[in-house]
């Protein structure tokens, strides 16, 4: 007695990967089509404005550092001040 295993109308596995496949790879062209159709409207900076922007970065750059640098110290010296009243060196 030997049993007939049917599909009964289902898809295999087979079927199922292969559409799996082609919903990946149209996945991929859809999402190559949008990269391309964005990249159309990327813009390039003007030389001026390049340059206007590395200066206020190079500006910022050092008054952050000038910042950090002044707190550094104030807190360095009342460290220094407080270890020194409680008897440490």
């Amino acid at each position: 007695m030997a049993t007939e295993i049917t599909n009964q109308g289902r898809p295999g596995a087979l079927t199922n990967f292969s559409g799996s496949a082609l919903g990946t790879w149209n996945n991929f062209k859809r999402f190559l089509t949008d990269v391309r159709a964005e990249m159309k409207k990327v813009v390039t900076p003007a030389r001026k404005e390049v340059q206007a922007t590395t200066t206020v970065v190079i500006v910022t750059v050092f008054v952050f550092g000038f910042y950090f640098w002044v707190t550094d110290t104030v807190f360095g010296r009342a460290l220094q001040a407080i270890l020194h009243k409680l008897g440490a060196q």
